[in-house]
């Protein structure tokens, strides 16, 4: 897919800051700080974060599935943000851990599929 170059740069930039926030996450989980995780979830990766990385503009030049991707890594994130809360209140990481996993599956499905050029 041909993005114009600053973009594409954009894209990328973008795209290693989700990495660096799942990295942060697992950190912020496995310290128990589930609060925190929460934070970073909705902050950088879910649907809060849409604004901040500029969606609207890129979006425009994705195709479908990408888009498609893209909306439910987002939305995934905002549901382990939740999730991440909650288990700081009754102990239980299954949710969160299981929205944690759509979330990082969407963006495999996504890397799988499409290529920036």
């Amino acid at each position: 897919m041909d993005f114009p170059p600053a973009l594409t740069e954009h894209t990328l930039a973008n795209m290693r800051d989700h990495l660096l926030a799942l990295q942060q996450i697992n950190d912020a989980l496995s310290a128990g700080e589930m609060d925190q995780a929460g934070r970073i979830a909705e902050q950088r990766l879910g649907m809060t974060s849409l604004q901040l990385h500029g969606a609207a503009e890129v979006a425009k030049l994705m195709p479908q599935g990408m888009q498609d991707a893209g909306t439910a890594m987002h939305k995934a994130a905002s549901r382990f943000a939740i999730a991440a809360q909650d288990a700081g209140v009754t102990g239980d990481l299954k949710p969160a851990l299981k929205a944690l996993g759509e979330t990082m599956s969407a963006c495999v499905d996504c890397h799988a599929g499409y290529r920036l050029k």
